[in-house]
């Protein structure tokens, strides 16, 4: 592996300025490394990051990939992570006209990564140099621990998918909305108004009234002096003329309300504390209050498990944003390649690379060609004005293909969509009734062909909603498993699955649950749902049904009993207790 050469990094740099001046937006600064496509195999393993700590699981991957290759030699053509500076990996023999073409779809993803805001939490993050130093603390800890560390980073990998990601990007948005409004006590303040006054002390309307104009009169330009309003007689010497220069007008409102609510900041740190727990992950809360990890000879562990779950928490938006990621750098390398003037010659030999990325197949889901379509869509539908109400409330359906409004701003569109949605909300959000017929989609369906005693594919439905979910049942969607703070402190983790109408894999409930236990140093529970099995007797009776329809000769063809029956669900409580699962009806 090494740098590319500086005729290849001129091809690049000539294509960051094409692709800045189309409105693109990304840093100066990137790296782009030549590798063989067997550098590929053992990079891949590790999401192409090599400083990426040791784990048994990639090494197996790597023989698994080497075996693959002897099989079936392949190409591949570049990856990029997302770090600070990006870097990207390219095959060794790319002739130049293809690096073009390449380097445009990794700008694209460069773009992609330092613009939508589900990478929010890494946009200031240098996840190699990070990645280094966990890599070398693992191999410390195996130095001394031995085996111990694998059964610690196995049992945090368990779970490693149950992280509270969409709760660090909401913090991290909520806080950087604070910094640049300058709130630096608004958490307070909400909490003083909305609880603390209401629900706490239960206070009249008259007096909370006062208290919103008592905030609301403080002036800001006298604040290093005596407050404009006249502050509240409580009977010492404290006023809000001690306040210094420069202070905040929330910091001189908290100085008379701890005055006459002297027990304010405690109920505040509590409600803080209580807020914290209920939205801890359960990597974090096994964290925070294992009596386990807690003891010195196994606080070791807990370093091990941040550096598990800040991997996965800096991989999640990749996770969950792969359709819309590779639509986004697929659409701009057909746009930008096909204006470079340095592929004269080579315009076939761009189409069938092309045609084999984006090809769009009738069975089956390719990222790449399904998002750069669907942003192609959004395109030419917001240009001709498809997202009003007038084009929604058209009926004719021959008017509808004519409506054309020439907004031009197709471009706009798309670059909001690049920066505020994920896979989720882009397919459930721009997937119509016109995609569909424009692209000819359908989603199969399966069933046995009786006369050949084999299966048969067909076309099961072409409504939008139906093609939307199915796309959207293939998503990443791990479960969510909650800690129940409360059950908790009685003893074992009581953890809670919210069901929404899949149940978990039995096969993987016992192996995680021990781990849980290990890291917890106590019992577990898990309360989730399972579906109610039909007794024996009525599983009889459909068999005997089927095969004796009342009224049908012999040899002429039965007609199965209906599978759509709504499904029943109940809750059960698994019990983790010393490596021993129990299964019990709640």
């Amino acid at each position: 592996m090494q740098l590319i050469d500086q005729h290849v990094k001129g091809i690049m740099e000539g294509c960051k300025s094409r692709a800045r001046d189309a409105g693109l937006s990304f840093e100066d600064e990137s790296l782009e490394y030549i590798v063989t496509n067997r550098d590929m195999i053992e990079l891949s393993p590790k999401v192409m990051i090599p400083t990426l700590y040791d784990y048994w699981v990639h090494d197996v991957q790597v023989i698994s990939g080497q075996g693959r290759y002897e099989l079936y030699p392949s190409n591949p053509y570049e990856t990029v992570i997302n770090t600070r500076p990006p870097i990207s990996y390219y095959n060794d023999n790319n002739p130049d006209w293809l690096n073009v073409m390449i380097f445009y779809h990794v700008l694209g993803h460069i773009d992609f990564f330092q613009n939508n805001l589900f990478f929010k939490n890494t946009w200031d993050f240098d996840f190699t140099g990070q990645a280094l130093a966990d890599k070398r603390l693992i191999a410390k800890y195996r130095s001394e621990k031995g085996r111990w560390v694998d059964y610690v980073i196995e049992f945090s990998k368990g779970i490693d998918n149950l992280v509270s990601y969409h709760g660090q990007i909401a913090e991290t948005v909520r806080r950087d909305n604070a910094i640049a409004g300058g709130q630096r006590t608004m958490g307070k303040l909400d909490y003083y108004f909305d609880i603390f006054l209401q629900k706490e002390k239960k206070t009249p309307q008259s007096e909370y009234l006062k208290e919103i104009n008592r905030y609301n009169n403080i002036d800001q330009v006298n604040l290093h002096g005596r407050n404009s309003a006249t502050p509240p007689d409580h009977g010492n010497n404290v006023s809000i003329s001690t306040v210094q220069d420069n202070i905040s007008r929330d910091d001189a409102f908290f100085i008379d309300v701890r005055i006459k609510y002297p027990e304010f900041d405690a109920f505040y740190d509590r409600y803080i504390e209580k807020k914290e727990k209920g939205h801890m992950d359960v990597m974090q809360y096994i964290i925070n209050h294992s009596e386990f990890l807690k003891k010195d000879e196994n606080r070791w562990m807990k370093s091990v498990m941040e550096i598990i779950r800040n991997t996965s928490l800096v991989f999640q938006p990749q996770i969950r944003t792969k359709i819309m990621n590779e639509g986004w750098a697929s659409i701009w390398h057909e746009i930008l390649f096909m204006k470079d003037d340095r592929i004269k010659g080579h315009e076939v030999d761009f189409a069938k690379v092309n045609a084999g990325v984006t090809s769009m197949p009738k069975v089956g889901l390719n990222p790449y060609a399904l998002g750069m379509r669907l942003f192609y869509h959004i395109m030419e539908m917001e240009n001709r004005d498809c997202y009003s109400l007038e084009y929604f409330n058209l009926r004719d359906e021959v008017k509808r293909k004519k409506f054309d409004k020439a907004r031009k701003s197709g471009f706009d569109r798309i670059f909001a969509v690049r920066e505020n949605l994920n896979d989720f909300t882009f397919i459930n959000t721009y997937i119509d009734q016109e995609f569909m017929d424009r692209h000819k989609l359908f989603v199969s369906g399966r069933r046995i062909n009786r006369q050949r005693m084999s299966w048969e594919y067909y076309v099961k439905s072409r409504r939008a909603q139906d093609y939307k979910d199915m796309i959207i049942d293939t998503l990443y969607h791990p479960p969510r498993i909650h800690v129940d703070h409360e059950k908790t402190l009685q003893g074992p983790l009581y953890l809670v699955h919210k069901f929404e109408g899949k149940p978990l894999k039995k096969d993987f409930i016992e192996n995680t649950m021990v781990g849980i236990e290990f890291l917890w140093g106590r019992s577990v529970r898990l309360e989730t749902s399972e579906p109610v099995l039909p007794s024996e007797e009525s599983s009889h009776q459909r068999f005997v049904n089927f095969w004796n329809q009342p009224g049908v000769p012999a040899g002429a063809s039965k007609k199965e009993p209906s599978s759509e029956k709504e499904i029943e669900w109940k809750r059960v409580l698994y019990v983790m207790e010393n490596r021993r699962l129990i299964k019990r009806d709640i």
